[in-house]
């Protein structure tokens, strides 16, 4: 069996994606040996869902995104534009994007509505956060993905080697 993949937000690895036309890069020396091994599959799900760059800020409001995917919340910027159909969009091309592609780990970005792992805002736009994961965190988890965020790297990798049956 050929090595895991592991599925990265496109914005930690410098695509100008983010939601006001920047990226996250992230200087890890993790994602550059994944990248040399050829493990990465970058997806930004607001893109692929068919948002622009740049877009206005979206927060999830009335849940998480396992609500949001249960069709119990919704996504809306702060103008109360709905954009949960562009989320659940780019969440089910994440979704299929890993099954085609051995994806067994996924780093996402950190606050994000689509990829927060474990806090999301809490949808007033004031800044605060709240336990929750994103729309497209949820929907990685629920397909068996585990989720991991850019501050969370050893422990991704480690669950990778782990995958792929070595303990170095």
């Amino acid at each position: 069996m050929p090595p895991a993949a592991v599925l990265v937000s496109a914005c930690l690895l410098g695509a100008p994606v983010r939601y006001h036309g920047g990226d996250a890069q992230s200087d890890s020396d993790i994602l550059r040996r994944w990248q040399r091994q050829r493990r990465i599959v970058a997806v930004c799900p607001e893109v692929a869902g068919g948002l622009p760059t740049p877009r206005p800020p979206a927060e999830l409001q009335g849940g998480d995104g396992v609500q949001v995917l249960r069709g119990g919340a919704a996504v809306r910027t702060r103008a109360g534009e709905d954009v949960t159909e562009a989320f659940r969009a780019g969440a089910a091309h994440a979704v299929a994007a890993a099954r085609g592609a051995n994806v067994r780990v996924a780093v996402l970005k950190s606050g994000s509505p689509s990829c927060a792992v474990d806090g999301i805002y809490d949808g007033t736009f004031s800044g605060r956060r709240t336990a929750g994961a994103g729309v497209t965190a949820a929907a990685l988890r629920a397909a068996g993905v585990q989720v991991f965020d850019e501050t969370q790297l050893a422990e991704a990798d480690a669950a990778l080697k782990e995958i792929d049956g070595r303990h170095d």
